[in-house]
């Protein structure tokens, strides 16, 4: 059975087993109709229908089954709890709690309802209602680990600080000390301002091992974050006494000299590891690495590591490692013209590691398709056997309009990509849109389909083949179920909510079709800034035929200020009627 997607944060494992889906016991007062066998039989037909449509991801024939469920019987909490799935999977969360909460209400011990009304609960911020159904559910499930999790964390997310630490320590006395676990107690004292407690929730690890350097730097960072530097100083004084070596310990004394203002010093730490002769060149690339992530991660100047980079490449001009090392430095800093540089350096220096060029690809301008091109062509010289760079000329070709020669460079890639299914699906899917470009349709279909074999989760590709499947008026079913994937994986993607909007409406699900194609507009507006003309045209579509016209007409005449290309929207927007696009042209 698939699953809906909900935030990580508030993760839900819908299990339902077969033997109980359409049983449903009255709880407490909770009184359910009486159906007639007539239709028990029609309830049992439409939610059977309901879950296997489900199933194979059609969302909007889902919909529909619970609607018909809902007739028969309101207070069926499966048929609820299903329809709270289905408006939280489109992020409308105000009508998935009202379904959660029902759900609940005729069946108030479910473990699953309970979990998504307290997740629901939680994103609307009624933090105190659904720490109440965590903890109603750790008292009945103790051994789920995850419910003191979501507990602490909504305790957090409330301001109640201490009940928040209370559900970590019960989870530690159900799974034993966890260094994440003391991690997040740390901060909670910290909040509360009783560092005594949390620097004590440290120190348990380093009195069980103490031998391990990690605890002891771990300390010093912590120290260090709260400006106690003469007790962060101490704890790595410890830990350089077990292992002065480290190259983690050699940032962090670092780290501490930069921030007590002692520069020379922290050069100083880094210099005598980094031009030690005893040091080789990987360790130096290791150390420095870690010391630029320390500068970034506490929000500091990365001038320091780009003076001890400079040093490195006078002392090892030949070592072009220290060239990728600055390209990454730079694309931290945004500059991918300088960074662009360096990989260039780097590749030139070592032809035939394929990682040089694919960081040229990365620094490349996006706009810059000539530069795109050039880098594939310089990198198959070298690589000719890396598939990678067939794909991305293929892209600039196809960007260029030049499709025979793209066609011609992924066939002369794809043999190089046997062993990689997931580029393989890359490779047919580019052929496909290459195909259709061509207007070769038939042909397109069968890369679409060679594609999806290779990586039936191919989002791009599946999303791509929908729609076009739509247009072409072809197999909505197989286009629907497909199109519906991508809206499970990304739910706010207007690209892809307006793909399966259409494929709806194609089919004539006008209702759910209006709920999909509304948030493409919406998700549009609030991601992209813009929304395209091609989906305001589409809605303007679904608002004809839920009789809205004289908004459908307002938003055909956006789509054409626009710049829409639709060879029907001057004549719908003369006439103020619905016309249905023409399959053959």
């Amino acid at each position: 059975m698939s699953n809906y997607k909900f935030p990580i944060l508030f993760f839900i494992v819908f299990v339902l087993g077969i033997s109980n889906i359409f049983a449903q016991k009255a709880k407490g007062d909770v009184k359910h109709p009486i159906l007639s066998l007539d239709d028990q039989r029609k309830f049992d037909y439409y939610f059977y229908n309901a879950l296997n449509a489900k199933s194979i991801e059609q969302y909007g024939s889902t919909y529909d089954f619970l609607q018909y469920c809902m007739k028969i019987d309101s207070t069926n909490a499966n048929v609820l709890f299903e329809l709270g799935n289905f408006f939280n999977s489109i992020q409308n969360k105000d009508r998935a709690y009202t379904y959660y909460k029902r759900a609940v209400g005729y069946d108030v011990d479910n473990f699953y309802y309970n979990m998504a009304l307290a997740a629901s609960s939680a994103e609307r911020q009624d933090y105190k209602d659904a720490a109440l159904i965590y903890q109603k559910l750790i008292n009945q499930n103790p051994l789920k680990i995850e419910l003191y999790m979501y507990l602490s964390e909504v305790y957090r997310l409330d301001g109640d600080l201490l009940n928040s630490i209370q559900a970590l320590n019960d989870l530690e006395r159900t799974m034993g000390m966890n260094e994440k676990i003391t991690i997040q107690k740390f901060k909670l004292y910290s909040a509360l301002n009783d560092k005594k407690k949390a620097y004590a929730e440290v120190q348990r690890y380093i009195d069980k091992y103490p031998d391990d350097i990690r605890y002891y730097i771990l300390l010093a960072n912590l120290y260090l974050q709260d400006g106690k530097n003469k007790e962060a100083y101490a704890s790595l004084s410890k830990a350089k006494s077990i292992d002065p070596e480290d190259p983690y310990l050699i940032t962090s004394m670092a780290n501490y000299y930069q921030t007590v203002n002692d520069q020379p010093k922290a050069e100083a730490e880094l210099r005598a590891a980094l031009f030690s002769e005893k040091t080789d060149i990987d360790t130096k690339i290791g150390i420095l690495s870690q010391y630029i992530g320390i500068l970034q991660q506490g929000q500091q100047d990365l001038e320091p590591a780009h003076l001890l980079l400079d040093s490195l490449m006078v002392e090892h001009p030949q070592e072009a490692k220290f060239n990728l090392l600055y390209g990454n430095l730079l694309m931290l800093q945004d500059k991918k013209k300088e960074a662009n540089f360096q990989y260039r350096v780097y590749a030139e220096s070592d032809p035939t590691n394929p990682v040089g060029w694919e960081q040229l690809l990365q620094s490349t301008d996006v706009d810059s398709i000539d530069a795109l091109i050039d880098v594939c062509k310089s990198a198959i010289v070298y690589l000719p056997e890396e598939p990678l760079f067939y794909f991305y000329l293929s892209v600039g070709q196809y960007q260029k309009k030049e499709f025979k020669e793209a066609l011609k460079t992924l066939e002369n890639g794809i043999v190089f990509a046997k062993d990689n299914p997931r580029l393989l699906s890359e490779f047919y899917g580019q052929k496909g849109s290459i195909y259709y470009e061509l207007k070769q349709q038939d042909s397109a279909f069968v890369e679409f389909d060679q594609a999806l074999k290779y990586n039936p989760q191919n989002l791009g590709v599946l999303n791509n083949y929908s729609y076009y499947l739509s247009l072409a008026h072809k197999e909505l079913d197989k286009a629907e179920n497909m199109s519906s994937i991508t809206i499970k994986a990304e739910p706010t993607n207007p690209t892809y909510l307006d793909t399966y909007g259409w494929i709806l409406f194609m089919q004539g699900a006008y209702t759910t079709a209006k709920i999909y194609l509304e948030n493409a507009v919406k998700y549009s507006e609030e991601k992209e800034k813009e929304v395209s003309a091609e989906v305001l045209e589409h809605y303007g579509d679904v608002l004809y035929m839920m009789d809205d016209k004289e908004n459908a007409v307002v938003y055909w005449e956006k789509a054409k200020e626009k710049g829409s290309e639709s060879k029907t929207l001057d004549q719908k927007i003369k006439t103020k009627t619905f016309i249905a696009p023409n399959p053959e042209k």
